[in-house]
């Protein structure tokens, strides 16, 4: 008997027969004896609709009623999974937030999660009863209720399977798991059986959606399994999927996992910026400040010293306000001319076998010169390459580091 975490999203309980679907997938894991907690998401579109609803009411709106607000989707689906689940005669009950003392920060619409007090899941698993918990959300030092930002659901599962000690924590979504790569750009991309905590991060991080990067941090740090797979195979049959884990001896690594690419990118370059000692600090402290995440960073000094040219990315959406930010300390900064691009794209090639191969790096930027694809930016990790380019190249790119790697069908 096994002690299991079952996540569907939002397209897997969109509507009534949907969720039956996932009630049969329930019912496999109680028929084969294990313990069941189902952590759920708000059916697909209805947290659009509320916080549409909340911006309508007022733009300036209280955070605090906005979680109240979105948060309510989940508690709708929770309440009919465990009405479905009773009608087919297993005993299940839902769960708010609250409820279980989801204890959060007080970060109303991101919130973190600090603890999960589950003795009484723990009680009523132990008693056969099935646990169906309102993703996304939990509760403040305050006693109010907060949502933990998009693609919390995920993170509630995560975090319910750590507290409860689980086994295994399922993610169901409409993919049947994790790709070498995205198969709608490279149709011979393949299923990947396993991925470590680590190669899911960086993928996640880099433009991989299957997972949210919390709900990964969280894996890691607690040493959760995680299998994602599809909500939409058949719910008679044992879920097949992808298995994320702990760091797998080398003889089973390949060099590369997988390519990922992330669009939601954008470049800044600061021109003729006076060089001296902490001039790196005076550009990106300011940004800092404004909590503008900065990626990579490109730094050219001038022929004669005197000044540098400083190239960076950030993500799009902060595009605007970084320009404003970096303008408003043009004086101190005493830089030339600001220039911005938001047509580029990040391609990331990752796998943990990078750390004991050598000319990985040399590979990619190889393949990429012999497509005539220019590299803007460079950045690198033990287990990653990421290559900022044009992002007309960004399928052809794509398609090329995936088959000089071999992760291509016919190569595997």
């Amino acid at each position: 008997m096994a002690r299991i975490v079952m996540k569907f999203g939002g397209t897997s309980v969109a509507d009534l027969d949907r969720i039956r679907n996932v009630a049969r997938h329930v019912e496999r894991e109680i028929k084969a004896g294990n313990e069941v907690a189902v952590v759920v998401s708000a059916m697909a579109g209805e947290t659009n609709r509320l916080v549409a609803l909340c911006r309508d009411a007022s733009p300036l709106h209280d955070a605090r009623e906005y979680d109240a607000i979105v948060s309510s989707g989940e508690n709708v689906t929770s309440g009919l999974l465990a009405i479905v689940l009773q009608s087919m005669g297993i005993d299940a009950r839902s769960w708010q937030g609250w409820q279980i003392k989801t204890r959060t920060d007080d970060a109303h619409g991101a919130a973190r999660v600090n603890s999960i007090d589950a003795d009484v899941l723990r009680e009523r698993l132990a008693q056969g009863q099935v646990a169906v918990i309102a993703g996304f959300q939990g509760i403040s030092s305050m006693n109010r209720i907060t949502t933990l930002g998009r693609g919390g659901s995920d993170t509630t599962a995560v975090a319910m399977a750590a507290a409860l000690k689980a086994d295994r924590c399922d993610i169901y979504t409409d993919v049947d798991g994790v790709y070498t790569t995205d198969p709608r750009i490279v149709k011979s991309a393949r299923r990947l059986p396993r991925v470590s905590h680590e190669e899911m991060l960086e993928m996640a991080s880099l433009g991989a959606k299957v997972l949210h990067v919390r709900s990964v941090e969280l894996a890691m740090v607690h040493e959760v399994p995680v299998l994602v797979c599809s909500s939409f195979a058949d719910p008679a049959l044992p879920p097949e999927g992808t298995l994320i884990t702990a760091e797998m001896d080398d003889m089973e690594q390949e060099t590369v996992t997988s390519i990922a690419y992330a669009k939601d990118e954008a470049q800044v370059t600061l021109r003729d910026v006076p060089d001296s000692p902490g001039v790196a600090y005076k550009v990106f402290g300011p940004l800092a400040e404004a909590g503008i995440n900065v990626d990579m960073i490109v730094q050219n000094i001038s022929d004669d010293g005197s000044t540098t040219d400083i190239t960076f990315t950030i993500p799009e959406a902060d595009y605007e306000r970084a320009l404003a930010t970096l303008e408003a300390q043009r004086d101190k900064l005493g830089f030339g001319k600001i220039i911005g691009d938001r047509d580029v794209v990040k391609v990331s090639v990752i796998g943990i076998g990078m750390r004991s191969h050598a000319g990985v790096a040399a590979t990619a930027f190889r393949a990429l010169a012999e497509r005539s694809i220019n590299i803007r930016a460079i950045t690198t990790s033990e287990i990653k390459i990421s290559v900022l380019i044009d992002s007309a190249y960004t399928e052809l790119a794509v398609r090329t580091l995936h088959s000089v790697y071999g992760l291509d069908k016919a190569a595997a």
